[in-house]
């Protein structure tokens, strides 16, 4: 059996007796669990789930007759519990359905039950509940009838049975409820709802499954009493682990109590049964931010859930082409939540955006998912347009909002936020940052010590290099797909062998060489030079006329290519544009640029531009309309010829529409 997690949690006495100050100490119950009154007779009513454990002698029962014969009738005194009240026991002439008092009698060899009837006149009837059950131990009681109190957080129909996805506070099972003809089973219940739960354990398909014999919502009362009293242990679960920082760096340890709200966020979200849609920008970076996460919740699923195919259905990672979300993106996102709550009765999932969504170019996209219930969690380094967007995120993680900048990539924030997730999954993820730092030109001060970190997990700097290099790579060819274990792999994150993590590498970074090597031998005939007025290098290619289209590397990837061979043949300031008809890729090393300004400056500039885009402030891109890009083009070089040469001043990496 798979680790569950579990919690304290104070279960349900045996039986709900109204007016308990007048119950006897509890060594005078009966062995059924329930105390006697001092004065007076008590009958009790077993509930259907209750079994023979919850019969005792000299006890009183109510019992329903369920068939009469010619020596007696027979009665159940729970769906679990019957007998025979033989001729000679019984007082009185009886239907079907009549009810009466009864007493154990005799329990035979071969399991046969006998009841006595007995006279009473005044009584109490009380009724008996059975224990409820932990859904984390369901897997040691299969075959055994059980009760269990919580939320429905899914309800699925099948061409058979309704399956109902039901949380307590030590887990989620799938409790299956069969109706004549694959009809949707108790249809008054819906998501949210607080119900009671009998049935048997079994198991389909390897998971464990209740298969339901009855289904009651419970009133607002009992209600909000399980809620309240599940509430407390569902907040220290979903409470991330302490984990110490990989690396000691004040710069990241001022966005560790962001980074903790959103891990909150996310295991919450899967205790609620809420569905996770992950989106990454499709680069290096973007990968080594989005695995490790999915990796940790996935483990959290399979922790929590007693289904083991709930990860497929909870959790779903998509990288995104552009630098924002697009309207494509969140058009396609949206219709999919849509069928999937009206197919599968799901929630709407929760919007999770890595190494994407600060500025405003998300917005509209956004303001699309306002009006359902869509939360938006945002883990980004590039430079946010808070005015625009915190309005309309519920959680947003970036460093600029701290005072500091992109040299702290997502990559580094999501390995921290997946073992605050997962803490079980460090040993995976020593040489992440180290590829995401490299894959986006990090100049942190923290890069020696990831460095270090990775090398004592057998990476030399090439190596790593080789990763960020496979990643981008393979996530072109992918396109809209996610890679699956490919890009696992690839990382080395959750994979089960390293020699073929490294040939896979080996393999990808080979070919990306070689693609990026005859890219190259075609553009850089073409690249055209000029002095700027403040003494920087301005190179600028037609990547859409003197590149190879529709394969590897892309313009951003071109263009990022030729700007690194410009830098090292030149050792001085430097500033590439690769553009096409209706975009430009902006690289700079050395000129102290401001891309997200000087973008918001081409907008007012130039009428009728078009003009969109953002990115770093020393790389970014920028979209307009076909017709007027010699004029955008001119007026972005013009300030870039007033910008402040700082030699000390590195890239980032193509923060670049593909």
């Amino acid at each position: 059996m798979s680790e569950r997690w579990c919690v304290a949690f104070p279960k349900v006495k045996l039986a709900r007796v109204p007016n308990q100050e007048q119950m006897s100490p509890a060594d005078d119950a009966g062995s059924s669990g329930v105390a006697v009154p001092d004065s007076g007779t008590t009958v009790y009513d077993l509930a259907d789930n209750c079994d023979m454990e919850h019969v005792s002698a000299g006890e009183l029962y109510i019992g329903t007759v369920n068939g009469v014969v010619e020596y007696g009738v027979f009665v159940d005194l729970s769906a679990e519990v019957s007998g025979l009240v033989h001729e000679s026991n019984l007082h009185g002439s009886y239907e079907v359905g009549d009810e009466l008092v009864v007493e154990l009698d005799e329990v035979r060899d071969n399991g046969d039950v006998a009841f006595a009837e007995v006279d009473v006149g005044e009584y109490d009837r009380q009724r008996v509940e059975p224990d409820t059950h932990d859904v984390a131990a369901l897997a040691d009681a299969i075959g055994e009838s059980v009760t269990l109190e919580g939320s429905v957080v899914q309800i699925k129909q099948t061409g058979g049975p309704t399956i109902f996805q039901l949380r307590d506070a030590t887990g989620i099972a799938a409790c299956a409820a069969f109706e004549a003809g694959g009809v949707r089973a108790y249809p008054s219940v819906g998501l949210d709802d607080v119900v009671r739960i009998e049935g048997r354990v079994e198991t389909r398909d390897g998971s464990v499954q209740v298969e339901v014999s009855d289904l009651t919502a419970l009133d607002d009362e009992r209600a909000t009493a399980v809620r309240e009293a599940q509430a407390d242990a569902l907040a220290d679960v979903a409470k991330p682990h302490e984990v110490d920082p990989l690396v000691e760096w004040p710069a990241l340890e001022k966005l560790w109590p962001d980074l903790e709200a959103v891990a909150t966020r996310l295991r919450r979200a899967v205790l609620d049964g809420r569905p996770v849609r992950m989106r990454h920008h499709a680069d290096g970076d973007g990968i080594c931010a989005s695995v490790p996460v999915q990796v940790a919740l996935e483990r959290f699923i399979a922790q929590t859930y007693e289904d083991d195919d709930a990860a497929q259905h909870l959790l779903k990672r998509l990288p995104s082409k552009a630098p924002y979300y697009e309207m494509e993106d969140v058009t396609r996102d949206l219709n999919f939540a849509l069928e999937d709550r009206e197919r599968h009765g799901q929630k709407l999932p929760l919007l999770l955006m890595l190494d994407n969504g600060s500025t405003e170019e998300d917005t509209p996209a956004y303001r699309n998912l306002a009006h359902y219930d869509v939360p938006i969690v945002v883990v980004d380094h590039h430079h946010p347009d808070p005015g625009a967007v915190e309005d309309l995120v519920d959680e947003h993680v970036n460093p600029y909002l701290h005072g500091e900048d992109y040299r702290i990539t997502t990559g580094m924030l999501c390995v921290e936020l997946a073992r605050m997730i997962d803490p079980d999954i460090t040993d995976d993820l020593h040489h992440v940052p180290a590829v995401a730092g490299l894959s986006d030109r990090s100049e942190a001060d923290a890069m020696d010590d990831y460095l270090e970190l990775a090398r004592e997990e057998g990476y030399d700097e090439a190596e790593l290099r080789d990763v960020g290099e496979a990643l981008d790579y393979a996530t072109f060819w992918l396109r809209y797909d996610d890679g699956g274990q490919l890009v696992t792999d690839a990382l080395n994150v959750d994979c089960d062998d390293r020699r073929r993590h490294r040939e896979l590498v080996d393999f990808l970074s080979t070919r990306a060489e070689r693609d990026v090597d005859r890219q190259l031998d075609v553009a850089m005939d073409h690249v055209e030079h000029e002095h700027l007025d403040n003494g920087a290098h301005l190179y600028r290619i037609d990547v859409e006329n003197y590149a190879h289209r529709f394969t590897y590397p892309a313009p951003g990837k071109t263009t990022g290519e030729i700007h690194d061979r410009k830098v090292a043949e030149t050792g001085d300031p430097v500033i590439t544009i690769g553009y096409g008809p209706d975009f430009a890729v902006l690289r700079s090393d050395g000129v102290r640029l401001d891309i997200p300004e000087m973008v918001a400056q081409l907008k007012a500039e130039v009428d009728g531009g078009g003009v969109s885009g953002g990115g770093h402030l020393v790389v970014g891109s920028i979209k307009f309309v076909r017709g007027m890009r010699e004029a955008v083009l001119d007026a972005l070089v013009e300030k870039m010829a007033d910008a402040e040469i700082d030699e000390e001043l590195g890239s980032s990496a193509a923060f670049v529409e593909d």
